[in-house]
């Protein structure tokens, strides 16, 4: 399995930008779809965006469509998540996951059956 560390979180104001980047360990990310999940206080954790593994598809939640971009080097073992026009209720600890599911086009929103790794989570605190 890959190991996974996010970085870039912070405090921004809201309509300001993000971007958060998850770097992996290993030689097989390339074999990995990789997603953002997030997580507010008091609330489960829940699906944000996904990519597949060339990086070809994304797939995004509703509420975050056109402010998010998601992306994927390969070459650097990494993933990212560009944020933009950000809004107080984007505040929650992001956590980056890798899955190992035949078919990108499967849609995995629940967080347990992402059955690869997990990293620690970022914090991003959007200010009113």
């Amino acid at each position: 399995q890959v190991q996974l560390v996010e970085s870039g979180g912070g405090l921004v104001q809201a309509g300001g930008s993000l971007k958060l980047s998850c770097a992996a360990s290993g030689r097989t990310f390339s074999s990995y779809i990789m997603g953002w999940f997030r997580q507010a206080p008091g609330k489960e954790r829940e699906f944000v965006a996904d990519i597949s593994r060339s990086g070809v598809s994304t797939y995004y939640l509703d509420s975050v469509k056109g402010r998010f971009t998601i992306s994927r080097d390969n070459a650097k073992n990494t993933v990212y998540l560009q944020m933009n026009s950000l809004k107080p209720e984007d505040t929650a600890v992001y956590y980056c996951a890798a899955d190992l599911r035949p078919y990108y086009s499967q849609r995995h929103y629940d967080p347990n059956q992402w059955l690869g790794s997990w990293g620690q989570g970022t914090q991003v605190t959007v200010s009113s």
